[in-house]
């Protein structure tokens, strides 16, 4: 499961992490981030400890997305050693996220 971000713990659990970080900048009447949801958990269980999965919902804590330049959600951002190395803005299917996780971590072995 995809770990909730805000503005208080954002540097904690994105900038601050060891392992490369897939946020998901969305909003609850968004629906491409409602129909990307379902991925996101998937990934994150797939990737458990290789790579952490979060959701920042843009309405909540827009100062962060400002930060970031979202202006299109979804949008999700590849965070490695605190900063985005990575951007893929509207509904993506699963094998691009995966290939763009790829790139900047190991793929776990159970991954499509």
């Amino acid at each position: 499961m995809a770990i909730t971000i805000t503005e208080g713990n954002f540097k904690r659990e994105v900038l601050d992490s060891p392992i490369p970080v897939l946020v998901d900048f969305w909003a609850e009447w968004c629906g491409p981030c409602k129909m990307i949801a379902t991925i996101i958990d998937e990934i994150s269980g797939e990737y458990a400890g290789k790579i952490k999965v979060c959701k920042l919902n843009v309405d909540q804590d827009g100062k962060v997305a400002s930060q970031y330049s979202i202006s299109a959600i979804p949008t999700l951002v590849i965070f490695k050693n605190g900063q985005p190395v990575e951007h893929m803005i509207g509904a993506q299917s699963k094998k691009v996220i995966v290939e763009k996780i790829n790139k900047h971590c190991p793929p776990s072995p159970n991954s499509d």
